[in-house]
């Protein structure tokens, strides 16, 4: 089940994030943005979505943050919890995105990625995403990428 996120979710919200990015961190040196954002206002604006697991007690098993923009909707991050990849969590989260955009009428997709989280870029590849532009911003690598929405 994919449901919107409540203030209570904040911490646990703040904790999956930091499970996912770690090893990111690691890769990259740096603190992936996601680690940084505040939760607290992604959830009072309704950007954060929380895929639950079907089990009672098996707490978030993903997330995914939306933030519409003129004409698109920003992925602005998606999230799975680190026991849990490899199940298509992160395909459900997207795929869910693209119901959302659709539904606001919406014609596209974007999501920026750090360049060195190569896995993350090839899966979004795979799901029709193109690359729209890279770039170095201070000490970050950036990927954007967009995807195109038919009707």
């Amino acid at each position: 089940m994919i449901r919107p996120a409540r203030p209570g979710d904040v911490p646990a919200v703040e904790e999956l994030v930091a499970a996912a990015y770690q090893p990111w961190a690691d890769l990259i040196g740096i603190r992936p943005k996601p680690m940084d954002d505040d939760y607290a206002a992604h959830v009072a604006a309704g950007h954060v979505h929380l895929l639950e697991e079907d089990e009672p007690g098996e707490g978030i098993a993903g997330l995914i943050v939306l933030v519409p923009e003129d004409g698109v909707l920003l992925v602005d991050n998606v999230a799975v919890a680190p026991g849990r990849h490899g199940r298509g969590l992160g395909r459900r989260l997207l795929a869910f995105a693209e119901d959302r955009a659709r539904t606001a009428g919406l014609g596209a997709l974007r999501l920026y990625t750090n360049a060195r989280m190569e896995p993350n870029i090839a899966l979004y590849l795979r799901l029709g995403y193109e690359i729209t532009e890279r770039r170095r911003s201070g000490p970050r690598d950036v990927v954007f990428m967009a995807k195109r929405l038919d009707g």
